[in-house]
């Protein structure tokens, strides 16, 4: 794999024979929207196809597959255009193997809310291990809140991919969600109407398993919440359901480091079979839009965590989301909006902008002016290389995408070049 930044005057042809590979396949892979229109800055993915295959009159990508000795996944994964399309053609070559060699097998978790639009998940669903459905709210009656989710579940197992159910707490805030928590945690006539309500969701809709998301456990909560987790996580296992938690790590873990409520998670870690890492790490109205966490706090992170929970029940949160902020910053009233990938590029060539690159959080921005001035930043092929190193260097179990809303082709493009796809089901 090789990552190529786009330098001024350079076209998809230009840079395709500079390597070369077909300017089709670079666009293809790339999934670039409009050749003409290649923003200074913008980081590409060149790959080098081992084996590839012609189509012919007849052919399937069963068939196709069953002649390579491959899965059809690997096809889809290789060709995820594809994934848009109903029929293959005459004459198209497919590639089936690319020269790189893998580095490992990890697992991947993707967030999705129960209306993601289908083409989009149908792409998504060949690179991922598990499907987070986002999310089952738990009322402070111990009451779980419905979500029409039947059909992205059936996909998910068309795939081979795991669902999982998302817990979290009901509250338009903080404090609500705290509430929540609280009366559930120190009801044991709630807890029991809540397992008993979860544990036949999960059976009838055909969950593989639950993930649970406590952000907010208040102090005097602690000791209720290590009982409730330790009797949770033995009711699930005991059922036959994976147990998986979120993580939403604060401002202050990320920018330190270190951890502000180190109990809990040693407790989620001891419980549970996996952990997904997630960052709160962009600019909102409570914080400067300093853009993405410094690459070495994360690290030191990391190193921590990993003495609190085994490193291979671990999996790393990447970010599929970008954010735009007015200039200049002002405290309590500037609001980070999100963007999505292919917009930041398009936004970046619409104005002109040079798209630059940050190493030491490993992000890419852009500054531009319209009516004010903004300042974009998201992450590339480069951000996503470089998180990933994460989980060889660290022995993780995989990486967690929030959220798959949108394809990240920068993001699958990648992974699929330098890892294998752990599958459960």
């Amino acid at each position: 794999m090789i990552i190529h930044v786009v330098q001024r005057g350079e076209t998809t042809k230009s840079i395709a024979e500079c390597y070369g590979i077909s300017e089709e396949r670079l666009i293809l892979e790339n999934n670039i929207t409009n050749p003409n229109r290649l923003a200074i800055g913008e980081a590409l993915v060149v790959l080098y196809p081992e084996i590839t295959y012609t189509v012919q009159d007849g052919d399937t990508l069963f068939g196709i597959a069953d002649k390579n000795g491959v899965p059809v996944l690997q096809l889809l994964r290789n060709n995820p255009y594809l994934s848009d399309r109903e029929y293959i053609f005459p004459g198209e070559k497919l590639v089936v193997k690319y020269v790189d060699e893998k580095i490992m097998t990890l697992a991947t978790n993707g967030y999705a809310y129960p209306f993601i639009d289908r083409k989009t998940l149908k792409k998504t669903l060949p690179f991922l291990t598990y499907l987070t459905v986002f999310s089952y709210k738990v009322t402070a009656n111990g009451e779980i809140l419905d979500v029409n989710d039947r059909d992205i579940i059936k996909m998910a197992k068309v795939y081979g991919v795991a669902p999982i159910m998302m817990l979290t707490a009901q509250g338009e805030n903080q404090s609500e969600e705290i509430n929540v928590t609280h009366a559930v945690l120190h009801s044991k006539h709630l807890q029991d109407m809540f397992l008993s309500q979860l544990l036949t969701i999960l059976k009838d809709k055909g969950y593989y398993g639950v993930n649970i998301n406590t952000p907010y456990v208040i102090p005097e909560d602690r000791n209720h919440y290590e009982e409730f987790m330790k009797r949770f996580t033995s009711r699930m296992i005991s059922e036959g359901f994976m147990v998986l938690n979120t993580l939403s790590l604060s401002a202050f873990e990320i920018l330190t480091g270190t951890m502000y409520n180190g109990l809990e998670y040693e407790v989620l870690g001891k419980t549970a079979d996996a952990t997904m890492l997630i960052s709160y790490e962009w600019g909102y109205t409570m914080g400067v839009p300093s853009g993405i966490a410094y690459y070495q706090t994360l690290e030191k992170l990391l190193n921590n965590m990993t003495e609190l929970i085994p490193p291979e029940k671990l999996f790393i949160g990447e970010s599929s989301i970008g954010y735009i902020w007015r200039l200049p910053y002002e405290a309590g009233v500037t609001k980070g909006l999100s963007i999505a990938y292919n917009t930041a590029i398009d936004v970046a060539y619409e104005y002109g902008a040079e798209i630059k690159y940050d190493d030491t959080t490993k992000s890419a921005y852009y500054q531009y002016i319209s009516a004010d001035e903004y300042m974009v930043r998201f992450r590339d092929a480069r951000s996503i290389a470089e998180f990933t190193k994460l989980v060889p260097s660290f022995g993780l179990k995989g990486v967690g995408s929030w959220n798959i809303m949108k394809f990240f082709p920068q993001m699958w493009l990648v992974l699929n070049s330098q890892y294998n796809f752990e599958k459960v089901t």
